[in-house]
């Protein structure tokens, strides 16, 4: 197929790699034994595929789709080996992947034509969103661009800590006002901050509550509103960030945000920690929004550009 030719940077690929270990011994531990002593793939060996990949967080939708495509390839081949079962896996998945999900970033990069570009990034609370924030902030700045950070997650008190010490940890400034403060009102400092600041990107950062869908619209709604008395376009990105060890949690963190407001990219996080990597192939199959980013590390270079390619190399190396 020629989609794995001469695409990874090796430091990156590396630290994927490893961030990907426990889903992917996770996996093939359970693939081994579906195999056992088995030569051929067959029904038996594709009925215990289909479990696997639902239990590994791939979702049963895309899991679906997965095994009909090595059907199709075991009816053309007649005979398909046990031992060619990674290599088809990894080519089949890809090869669903670049068919299904929009567009795909390749940098830590913003549009040229959108100064300041705004990003107003959402989630619920422990999913790593001030995390990814505080990371993407140090891709950007090493990138050369001047940024500004608004701690509009005002809902609790250690969000606008932790969004501050971040700040400092990159060194870049960060427009905050008291726990409590109107969201929309902290947003409006920040895009009017970041104009005279002449800044190339201002990242919002969010209240990560998800009690009521309603709330949460009207929220969301009412801060693009007041950003938009700033900045007519804004926001130009709306970032959903998603805890990758949740598994099957992010589906549904996913379609509630996406209900609630309009998501335009995702970030999935904690994948170094977890064995349910699978969730990434399933959420970038089944949201027609593209997987931006990834956290593979804790150290702050480990927020990656999401690679599709790279992703599923590494999942079935």
């Amino acid at each position: 197929m020629g989609l794995f030719k001469n695409i990874f940077s090796s430091e990156k690929k590396e630290t994927l790699d490893k961030g990907l270990e426990k889903s992917k011994t996770n996996f093939f531990s359970k693939l081994s034994k579906a195999v056992a002593g088995k030569s051929k793939v067959d029904d038996d060996v594709l009925d215990n595929l289909e479990e696997i990949l639902v239990t590994s967080d791939v979702g049963v939708k895309t899991t679906i789709k997965i095994i009909e495509r090595i059907e199709n390839r075991v009816s053309k081949d007649k005979y398909l080996g046990t031992d060619e079962l990674n290599k088809i896996l990894r080519e089949e998945i890809a090869g669903l992947l670049s068919e299904t999900n929009v567009g795909e970033a390749t940098d830590f990069e913003i549009p040229k034509d959108k100064k300041p570009y705004v990003l107003m990034v959402v989630g619920v609370n422990g999913v790593g969103k001030t995390t990814t924030i505080g990371k993407l902030a140090h891709q950007l700045k090493n990138k050369g661009l001047n940024v500004v950070l608004g701690a509009a997650d005002t809902f609790r008190a250690a969000a606008i800590d932790q969004l501050q010490v971040w700040a400092d940890r990159v060194d870049v400034p960060i427009v905050k006002q008291d726990m409590g403060s109107d969201p929309a009102s902290v947003a409006f400092d920040t895009l009017e901050s970041g104009v005279n600041q002449n800044a190339d990107v201002i990242i919002i950062d969010t209240a990560g509550r998800l009690h009521n869908k309603i709330n949460l619209m009207n929220e969301l709604t009412k801060v693009k509103r007041v950003m938009q008395k700033v900045i007519g376009d804004a926001p130009h990105d709306v970032l959903l960030v998603l805890d990758g060890s949740t598994g099957q949690n992010a589906f549904e963190q996913a379609k509630q945000f996406t209900a609630a407001t309009e998501v335009t990219s995702l970030a999935v996080t904690k994948l170094d920690g977890t064995a349910k990597g699978g969730v990434v192939i399933g959420i970038s199959d089944q949201f027609k929004i593209p997987v931006k980013y990834i956290g593979v590390g804790e150290g702050i270079e480990d927020l990656q550009v999401f690679n599709k390619y790279e992703f599923v190399d590494s999942f079935f190396k």
